[in-house]
């Protein structure tokens, strides 16, 4: 037996014996954990457990990095939400399965997706997210929403990947849940392809908050977007690009015209 039919099995057990709530709830919080909790957390030990290393790559100059008590709230702020969207999330669920007229868009199948119908729908999913963030994202730069909402995530001028959730409520549930569990549900993609997509936006926005100049400048064009507020507003920057709101892309047009 193969792995990977070992692991299909496995998965067909835990679909046969465990209920579709308990498995979407803990599965997606288990992706949380792993894929955003422990990259947030290995980005601040960064400074304890490789200071030089940390110091070469580091974005922003120390007087401008957070305190360790700003971290810390947050973190309280980014488990307030995530309790949030857990409670709303259990709701949902629980209503939907309640209702034979509406069942879950997610599918919790037995069987794998197939490499084909996974990959289409991740591609999908990032384009549909980046529509989606883009424009929410935009739309919370407008003054009275920005003041209202937006003001506290732009409380870290220098970004800590901690940061990545630390929003108001409205905020965290309209551009950060939003853009990432809409695409999944509108193409009714597997439960699996769902928390792959998921696990790899997590990653990314921890990473563009990490205040690391990692990965090919992804954290620094984000850098940028929390020191000048008026570009970098989308994630894969393909919006941004076609917009007008990418820096390098108008600096060049300046020098055109």
């Amino acid at each position: 037996m193969t792995l990977l039919t070992s692991a299909e099995a496995l998965w067909a057990t835990i679909v046969r014996t465990h209920n579709p709530i308990t498995i979407d709830l803990l599965g997606t919080l288990l992706i949380q954990l792993l894929f955003w909790w422990t990259p947030c957390t290995i980005f601040l030990t960064l400074d304890t457990l490789l200071p030089s290393f940390s110091a070469r790559h580091k974005l922003q100059p120390p007087p401008k990095q957070p305190s360790s008590s700003e971290i810390l709230h947050s973190i309280h702020i980014c488990l307030r939400n995530q309790l949030l969207v857990l409670i709303l999330h259990a709701t949902l669920l629980l209503l939907l399965l309640s209702s034979s007229h509406h069942p879950p868009a997610i599918r919790i199948d037995p069987r794998f997706p197939s490499a084909k119908e996974s990959t289409t729908h991740i591609l999908a999913s990032i384009l549909l997210r980046e529509i989606l963030f883009y424009a929410s994202h935009r739309a919370l730069h407008w003054g009275p929403l920005y003041r209202r909402f937006h003001k506290t995530h732009h409380r870290f001028t220098a970004p800590v990947a901690f940061a990545s959730q630390y929003a108001h409520p409205v905020e965290h549930i309209v551009a950060n849940v939003l853009p990432i569990l809409l695409p999944p549900a509108i193409l009714r993609a597997h439960i699996l392809t769902m928390w792959a997509f998921l696990a790899l936006q997590l990653v990314e926005t921890s990473t563009v908050h990490s205040g690391y100049d990692f990965f090919g400048g992804a954290a620094r064009k984000h850098d940028r977007h929390h020191e000048r507020f008026d570009v970098y507003f989308g994630g894969i920057g393909l919006l941004d690009w076609a917009l007008g709101t990418d820096e390098r892309e108008r600096l060049e047009r300046r020098k055109k015209e």
